[in-house]
């Protein structure tokens, strides 16, 4: 699910304007887009004035809703503005989103181009997507089994401060914390009042990621920019400002984390639900199917979704013993895989060393992509670790990109528990998170300035994903995974995404027990057992995304073959990859048509 909490911090879609920090393993993490580079029109490459005229009312919806966007594209009154989530607020960004569906749904669609049938079909999903959300009350959750709004609202403070205005702005945002705070936890009261709550297992934990940021006032993330000013600064203005800074901080921000504290362990986690499943939501299971066909983007069931889950895993199950085979491994399966779980060969010592190591791999890719791709993008990436206040409960990886010019995009690795990050995955994680994977999709996307803002900065899940999993597979004929245990974690990785089909659909639609899910993927991938539990907790409470992954990956892997033999001694590699990439994050049923066209053109050629 995603929610409308952090401002500057988009995770996965600015489009939607719905945020979820407890995204994948290769969640799209976007930084503060305040004082960022002037977006183009929101209108560009679009022809017909009709579908222009709700392009523009849905762009406003945007900005109306997400003051750091407002005040980037020139609104000065949205400066030190935070978003307004009033229940009277929410009905009316609503309510003008339902009239937009009602008259995009109306507009005579034949009529139109084919790329502005293209922005027609992708608006008219990310609108009806916000509606629908709103109808089963998604706002009740601003909070998810990996972190909540508390922790990805501080990304505030790692916005471009340049000006003394900067830092006015910033610290209004800091008082105007205290609205937002209590804005949420109204929601959360709502939640528990309807039932309506990630469920209490997977809040285990939780508590730990509030007292990240119960610190004294100079350790603390919301500090920071007071500790580092432009070199233009006088003294006065520093020492007047850092003195604002310690007051608000201390007496109005981190008060606001014991509160929250106090209510979640008093009041929320014990009052959560005890049942896991979505159908035991009000309208679960409708709401349910509804994330299968929103994160698929085809018309599928969850039931069809299962049992492709089941054929895919015995698949790849038969893949990874004949590794096993080849290895001369003695035991059962259960066995090699408490052999890859305990032996400490595969283990780093130090974060350094796993840092060090990603960083090995990701240079490596790099020097495959002219090979594979026409075009790349221009933005760089770094790595980094995974910020430690979310650490414990975060995935393995993810990508943090940024809207900013002066910024590159990062590939983040959990440094963690170090004895749970196997190195025999990090070929797999690193071709995911960085490149071919999400950083060279992401970048070229934003890139496409032919593109209309709600496209240029949307996500959509079975695209990207899929994209990310099919890097995983490219990396095998580019030479990666020469090692028979990497190789064996390229496949655990993609049996963990076979396994979601059928530990997703099976807890949320077929009564399945967390422990069976549990059981279910520890005995089919090699992940640790603490990355099992934590993947578990967020399938539990984010149905359907999960299911993303491994249906666009097959799709995007399909496309390709038909491809290849259409075009037999014709067909391109570079190209190929370049026409699923051109016209950004697409639905699955765009794409199709997308390459349909592609094979055509390249059969005209002479």
């Amino acid at each position: 699910m995603r929610k409308i909490f952090a401002p500057s911090l988009l995770v996965i879609a600015l489009s939607a304007c719905q945020i979820n920090p407890a995204s994948t393993e290769s969640a799209l993490v976007f930084a503060s887009t305040e004082n960022s580079i002037t977006y183009n029109p929101v209108t560009v490459g679009v022809s017909d004035p009709r579908l222009k005229a709700i392009i523009e009312t849905d762009w406003q919806i945007k900005l109306d809703s997400d003051p750091s966007q407002a005040f980037s594209e020139g609104d000065a009154s949205a400066a030190g503005k935070l978003p307004d989530l009033s229940p009277e607020n929410l009905a009316n960004l609503n309510q003008r989103k339902q009239t937009l569906v009602t008259t995009l749904k109306a507009l005579d669609k034949d009529s139109l181009s084919k790329e502005d049938k293209i922005n027609a079909q992708i608006l008219q999903g990310q609108l009806q997507n916000s509606v629908d959300l709103y109808r089963y009350k998604d706002h009740y959750l601003p909070i998810t089994a990996e972190s909540g709004f508390h922790a990805y609202i501080a990304s505030i403070a790692k916005a471009r401060f340049a000006t003394v205005q900067d830092y006015d702005n910033y610290i209004a945002k800091l008082s105007n914390l205290a609205s937002y705070f209590a804005q949420q936890t109204y929601w959360l009261k709502q939640g528990l009042k309807s039932g309506i709550t990630p469920p209490r297992v997977t809040l285990n934990g939780f508590e730990d990621s509030i007292s990240a940021f119960m610190v004294p006032v100079k350790d603390s993330g919301y500090f920071e920019p007071f500790t580092q000013y432009p070199k233009h600064f006088t003294q006065v203005q520093k020492d007047a400002l850092t003195a604002q800074g310690k007051i608000i901080i201390e007496q109005k921000v981190l008060p606001l984390y014991q509160a929250f504290y106090d209510f979640m362990t008093k009041e929320y986690i014990p009052g959560a639900r005890t049942d896991i499943a979505c159908a035991s939501l009000p309208d679960g299971a409708a709401f349910y199917e509804n994330r299968v066909r929103y994160y698929t983007t085809l018309d599928m069931t969850s039931d069809e979704v299962h049992q492709l889950g089941l054929k895919e895993v015995k698949r790849i199950r038969g893949e990874m013993q004949a590794i096993i085979d080849s290895l001369g491994f003695k035991g059962s399966f259960a066995e090699f895989l408490h052999f890859l779980r305990t032996d400490p060969r595969f283990y780093p010592k130090t974060a350094e060393e796993l840092l060090k190591e990603a960083a090995f791999i990701a240079k490596k890719a790099d020097a495959m992509l002219p090979k594979y791709f026409g075009k790349l993008p221009r933005t760089p990436y770094g790595i980094q670790a995974v910020p430690a206040e979310i650490a414990p409960k975060y995935t393995t990886g993810r990508y943090s990109g940024s809207n900013r010019d002066d910024e590159a995009g990062y590939y983040w690795v959990n440094t963690y528990a170090l004895d749970k990050r196997p190195l025999y995955e990090l070929e797999a994680l690193t071709l995911h998170e960085a490149v071919p994977g999400h950083h060279l999709q992401i970048s070229l996307n934003k890139e496409l300035t032919k593109l209309p803002n709600f496209r240029r900065y949307s996500y959509i899940s079975a695209f990207g994903e899929g994209w990310g999993l099919y890097s995983e597979y490219l990396g095998l004929e580019a030479g990666f995974y020469q090692d028979p245990y990497s190789n064996f974690g390229r496949l655990t990785y993609e049996m963990w995404r076979a396994a979601r089909l059928v530990v997703d659909t099976g807890m949320h639609a077929k009564s399945w027990s967390r422990q069976r899910a549990l059981d279910f993927m520890a005995g089919n991938t090699a992940l640790s057992m603490h990355n099992v539990t934590t993947e578990i907790d967020r399938y539990i409470s984010w149905p359907g995304q999960a299911l993303s992954y491994k249906i666009g990956e097959l799709t995007i892997k399909r496309l390709r073959n038909q491809t290849e033999a259409e075009l037999g001694d014709k067909f391109d590699i570079r190209a190929f990859h370049d026409a699923i990439l051109e016209n950004g994050s697409v639905p699955m049923s765009v794409l199709e048509q997308q390459i349909t066209d592609f094979i055509s053109y390249q059969k005209q050629q002479k």
